[in-house]
C-alpha cells in the first residue's frame, strides 16, 4: 500500500486538531511522508469539521479523495464522508454510534475515558486503536504523549493510549518508512522563517485568517531574535508602519487576506510612489466581502496585478508548497530592496492549514542582499536625490541620518530627483518612466514556472500556486495510463514569464487552464500578455482545494472543461 488515508471527522470542540496532531507527528517520528489538510467552519463549536492525514514511503504532494479509514467522532462524520471509502476500508467511532455493517468498528471510547476519570481523553483512546489498527511505533506515540501533555496530564493520556491500543488487532500492514531528516511544516510556518531567514526585523498584520499564522508565528520567535512585531489596530496602520520601518533602512513585511488587502491598497500606491521597498503576503480565501473566512481561493490574483491607483512597477509571486514559500519569501525580500518596489506574495488558506513533509531548508542558498548604499561612492552627485535619474530607473538608495549633512526627502506628490514637489510636465513623464523602467530589469530576474510531464505533451496542463500538487498527481495517473501529459505551475506571475508557455503550448493539442477561481484569472492574464487563447478550464470555486482525482475526472468532461 503506498499511500494510506485517514479522515479525523467531527465538530468544532471535539478535539479534532489533538488527536489528528497526534497521529501526524508519530508518522513524522516514524519517517513517513505526510500530507494533511484542514477543513473547517468558521465557528468555535458546532459544525462539521475534518482533517486528512495522508502518508506513504514516497513524497505526497497532495490530499486525496479516496479514504482507507475514517475516525468519526459523531455520526455527520459518517453520513458525510462513508461513502469515499476505499474498499477494506474502515470506520472507527464510539459505540454509540448505531450505524452498521462490515466496515464499521465501534468501540467503547467515550466509555472508556469516564473509567479512566477525564472524559477529555476519549481521543487518546481512539489514538491508540488507531496505532495497533496500522501497526504505528507504540513507543514513538508514548513519548509524543509526554511531549504534548506534560507530566500534569501525561498519566492519563497514556492510560487511556494503552486500554484504546488493546482493544483492537492489526487491520493494515504499511510500507517501511523511507523518509529521512526531513521537517513537517506548513506554508505560513514557512514564509515566517523565510521573512527570519531574509532579515526582516519589523512585521506589522492585523489577525486575519489564514494569515494569522504568520504573524503569530513570528511573535512567538521575537524573544530569541531581534525582530520586532507589532499588532497593529488595523491593515491600514499595519502596512503604513511597515513603509516607515522600510524608510528607516529595516526589512519590513505585513500580511493579511484580500479583504485586508483591500484597505491596504492606497499605502501600495504610496509604496509605488516614494520607491520603498515592502513584502506583502495575500493569504487568499473565498470572497467576495467576508465570504468564506476558513476555506481556500485563488480570487485574488486579477486584484493585486492592478491594486492601486496610477501605474508603478510591482512583482507578484504565487508559492506552491512549504519548500517554496521560504525560499521565494527570502527571494522577494531581496526583490523588493534591489527594485525598490512592493513585491506580493499569493498563497491561500489551503498552504496555510496543510502540513507536509519537506526537506530541511538549505541555508546555503540563503543571501541577503540589501542594495543599500554608501554615500561616499556617490559624492560626485553633490546633494543626494533619492530620485535620481538614471539609466535602469534605480535610483542609489541610502539610509536616512547615516550620512552627515544628507537629507532622504520622500514626497506621496509627484517630485523631482531630491524629492521636492513638483508640477511641471516634464518632470512628471520623466519619473513616471523610470518608475515603470523597472519592469524591463525585474523581467531578466523571474522564474520560468515549474514542468511535470512528459517532453513532448499533447494536453498540457496549467496552473499556478497552491494547484502544484495535485496538478503533478493527476499527470503522474494520466502518464501512467499511457496518456501524454505535462503541467506547467506557475510561481512567478508578474512579470509573467512566457519561454516555457510558448515552448510547451505551441505543440500541444489541448491547453487546460486549472485554477481555483470563477473567472479563469490566469488564462485571462495569458491571453492578455501572449496571445494565448486556453479555450479550456478546468475551475473550482466552493471554497475546497482541488485534488488530482478530481483534476483527471473533469478533464473526461468535456461540459466541465469548455468555458
Amino acid at each position: 500500500m503506498q499511500n494510506f488515508n485517514i479522515l479525523i471527522g467531527g465538530s468544532a470542540g471535539q478535539g479534532i486538531d489533538t488527536l489528528s496532531s497526534s497521529i501526524e507527528k508519530t508518522l513524522h517520528k516514524m519517517g513517513y511522508y505526510i500530507f494533511s489538510n484542514k477543513d473547517y467552519e468558521s465557528r468555535v463549536r458546532g459544525g462539521h469539521n475534518f482533517t486528512q492525514v495522508r502518508f506513504g514511503n514516497l513524497p505526497v504532494y497532495s490530499h486525496s479523495e479516496s479514504l482507507d479509514m475514517i475516525i468519526a467522532l459523531n455520526e455527520e462524520a459518517i453520513e458525510v464522508h462513508k461513502d469515499k471509502l476505499s474498499e477494506g476500508g474502515i470506520i472507527l467511532c464510539d459505540e454509540s454510534i448505531t450505524s452498521a455493517g462490515d466496515k464499521f468498528v465501534p468501540r467503547p471510547l467515550n466509555r472508556t475515558a469516564k473509567q479512566i476519570g477525564n472524559a477529555m481523553v476519549a481521543n487518546t483512546v481512539a489514538f491508540g486503536a488507531v496505532c495497533k489498527l496500522i501497526g504505528l511505533d507504540i513507543e514513538i506515540a508514548k513519548d509524543m504523549i509526554n511531549a504534548s501533555f506534560g507530566e500534569e496530564y501525561a498519566g492519563g493520556n497514556l492510560m487511556a493510549f494503552d486500554e484504546g491500543y488493546g482493544m483492537l488487532q492489526r487491520r493494515f500492514n504499511l510500507e517501511e518508512p523511507s523518509a529521512k531528516n526531513q521537517m513537517l511544516i506548513n506554508s505560513n510556518q514557512a514564509i515566517a522563517l523565510g521573512a527570519l531567514a531574509g532579515g526582516v526585523m519589523f512585521y506589522a498584520a492585523y489577525p486575519m485568517t489564514p494569515s494569522t499564522g504568520i504573524l503569530t508565528y513570528l511573535a512567538a520567535k521575537t524573544m530569541e531574535t531581534d525582530l520586532i512585531v507589532e499588532q497593529a489596530e488595523d491593515e491600514i496602520a499595519a502596512i503604513q508602519m511597515a513603509l516607515g520601518a522600510s524608510y528607516a533602512g529595516v526589512r519590513a513585511m505585513t500580511g493579511t487576506s484580500g479583504g485586508g488587502f483591500a484597505l491596504m491598497v492606497e499605502a501600495l500606491s504610496l509604496a509605488g510612489m516614494i520607491e520603498t521597498p515592502i513584502v506583502i503576503v495575500d493569504s487568499q480565501r473565498p470572497g467576495p466581502a467576508t465570504g468564506f473566512p476558513t476555506r481556500t481561493e485563488q480570487g485574488d490574483l486579477s486584484f493585486v496585478l492592478n491594486a492601486g491607483h496610477g501605474e508603478f512597477s510591482r512583482m507578484v509571486i504565487a508559492v506552491r508548497s512549504p519548500e517554496d514559500a521560504f525560499y521565494q519569501t527570502v527571494r522577494a525580500l531581496n526583490l523588493a530592496d534591489e527594485f525598490q518596489i512592493p513585491v506580493i506574495i499569493l498563497t491561500d488558506q489551503h498552504l496555510a492549514d496543510s502540513n507536509q513533509t519537506a526537506d530541511k531548508f538549505d541555508m546555503s542558498r540563503v543571501k541577503i542582499e540589501r542594495h543599500i548604499s554608501d554615500f561616499t561612492v556617490l559624492a560626485e552627485y553633490g546633494d543626494y536625490g533619492r530620485y535620481r535619474l538614471t539609466e535602469t530607473g534605480l535610483s542609489p538608495r541610502i539610509i536616512p541620518g547615516k550620512n552627515e549633512n544628507q537629507t532622504v526627502l520622500v514626497d506621496s506628490d509627484e517630485h523631482d530627483e531630491l524629492g521636492h514637489i513638483v508640477e511641471d510636465a516634464n518632470t512628471r513623464i520623466k519619473m513616471v518612466n523610470k518608475r515603470l523602467g523597472k519592469m524591463e530589469l525585474l523581467k531578466q530576474k523571474v522564474k520560468e514556472p515549474d514542468y511535470y510531464g512528459t517532453d513532448s505533451p499533447e494536453v498540457l496542463l496549467i496552473g499556478w500556486g497552491s494547484t502544484e500538487g495535485a496538478l503533478r498527481e493527476a499527470v503522474e495517473i494520466l502518464n501512467g495510463r499511457g496518456e501524454r501529459f505535462g503541467t506547467l505551475v506557475f510561481g512567478d506571475i508578474w512579470p509573467l514569464p512566457i519561454q516555457m508557455l510558448e515552448k510547451y503550448s505551441e505543440n500541444a493539442k489541448i491547453v487546460v487552464n486549472v485554477e481555483q477561481n470563477a473567472t479563469g484569472q490566469l488564462g485571462r492574464l495569458i491571453r492578455q500578455e501572449t496571445g494565448i487563447l486556453i479555450e479550456r478550464s478546468i475551475l473550482k470555486y466552493d471554497g475546497r482545494q482541488i485534488n488530482a482525482e478530481e483534476i483527471v475526472r473533469r478533464f473526461n468532461e468535456e461540459n466541465a472543461i469548455v468555458r
